[in-house]
Formats: structure tokens, C-alpha cells, sequence
């Protein structure tokens, strides 16, 4: 066995570890919409009394979720609104999610990436090349509609070859119209009944429109070089 391939062994063994007693610990329920409303004010009174040490343990919890693909990161985007509020919350919460994000985006490159390419390369051929030439616009768009899986996403991305800095930018803008919806919603979190309300279809028909806006923008001007060109030439 070589050393690399030792290395992805042990990394992938420590992470099915911590999923694991994550589940047998039953860390979810503290993750759960009930208990942050019950812990609510216990919650605030510490933000009051110590802001960068709350901010500091949010910010390392959320990561870890979201870097193991945990369920959990819509409630601790309402617990973030509940918390620091709107403009703070917003913020924790942008840059908390988009590095967990980027985390698990490089963890599933590094372990799945060579073996998806080794098997599967004549296939992905084409997706490769349509990632290197669009993969900010696509990703963007991706992010831009909640209706995908926050952690489908970022592990889908790890065996494609866009840029790591160009994912994490990308994900920061293209996650921040539902972030805002998401710390806006947990100021009222006593009215939220369950995750499926806070986005209505309108809301998601509206993002995905914008999420198409940079992609159907970008084919527009590719038409308009080469008609242009043509009638040069």
C-alpha cells in the first residue's frame, strides 16, 4: 500500500468515526429546531456576555457540519438569526458556510476524485470541459436554487476540476440571497414551524431565475463574438 493511498484510508476512517458517533452520541437532537427554540434565550444571554467566544464556537460547530455533510446547517442558520441577528448572523453565517463548504469540497477531491476519474474519465471528458469553461457560472446558479442539497453539491463540485478559491467565492455569493432569507427567518424563529416553509415557490422560482441570469448572459455574448466574427471574416 502506498503512502497516499494510506493517508485517504485514514482520513476517510476518521471521518466515518466522527459521523458515526455523531449519530451514536445523538448530537443531532442538539441541532434540532425545538431545542434552539429552548435554548434560545440561554443562547443570547452568553452572545451578550462573551460575542467573540460565541461567534468563535458557532462559527467552529457550523464548519464542522457542514464539512462532514452533516444534517443541520439550515437550523444553525436560523440559530445564527436568533443569535446575533440579522447583520451579524448574516455574516457569521456566509463565511462559517462557504468555508465548510470548501472543506468538504476538498476532502471529496482528495479521497474520490483520481478513482472517479481512472473509472469513469471518458464519460466525465465532456463535464470536465464544461466545467473549466463555465464552472463559476454553473456553480453559481447551482447555488442560487435551494432546492439541491447544500451537501450534494459540495461533494458533486470535489470530483470536478474547478478551482477550490473560485468554489469558495462562488458559494459565498451565490449562498448569500438564502442566507439572508434563512437569518431573517430566525429572528422570528418561535413562528417558524419547519424548515419547508421559510422558501416559498415564488421565492424559489425567483432564484432559479437568477441563478440562470449569469449562464443564458454568458451564451448571449459567446453568440454575439462569433456573429460578429463571421460577418469580420
Amino acid at each position: 500500500m502506498n503512502r497516499n493511498l494510506a493517508k485517504k484510508l485514514i482520513i476517510a476512517a476518521l471521518i466515518l468515526l466522527l459521523v458515526l458517533l455523531f449519530r451514536l452520541l445523538g448530537l443531532d437532537r442538539y441541532l434540532s429546531l425545538a431545542f434552539i427554540r429552548q435554548q434560545q434565550q440561554l443562547l443570547a444571554g452568553l452572545y451578550a456576555a462573551r460575542p467573540v467566544a460565541v461567534i468563535g464556537a458557532y462559527m467552529l460547530v457550523y464548519i464542522v457540519v457542514t464539512a462532514l455533510s452533516l444534517p443541520g446547517a439550515a437550523v444553525m442558520t436560523l440559530a445564527g438569526g436568533a443569535i446575533f441577528g440579522l447583520v451579524t448572523g448574516t455574516i457569521v453565517v456566509s463565511f462559517a458556510s462557504s468555508i465548510g463548504a470548501t472543506l468538504a469540497c476538498a476532502a471529496a477531491r482528495y479521497l474520490l476524485r483520481d478513482w472517479v476519474q481512472k473509472r469513469f474519465g471518458d464519460r466525465l471528458a465532456r463535464i470536465n470541459r464544461g466545467m473549466r469553461e463555465e464552472g463559476g457560472f454553473y456553480l453559481f446558479s447551482l447555488r442560487l436554487v435551494p432546492v439541491f442539497p447544500f451537501f450534494v453539491i459540495n461533494l458533486a463540485m470535489g470530483l470536478t476540476p474547478i478551482r477550490l478559491r473560485t468554489y469558495y467565492w462562488v458559494s459565498q455569493l451565490g449562498m448569500l440571497p438564502a442566507t439572508v432569507v434563512y437569518v431573517n427567518a430566525g429572528r422570528e424563529l418561535a413562528r417558524v414551524d419547519s424548515l419547508a416553509g421559510i422558501l416559498s415557490p415564488s421565492l424559489l422560482l425567483a432564484f432559479a431565475l437568477l441563478g440562470l441570469l449569469p449562464l443564458v448572459t454568458k451564451k448571449l455574448l459567446n453568440l454575439f463574438r462569433r456573429r460578429r466574427a463571421t460577418r469580420t471574416s
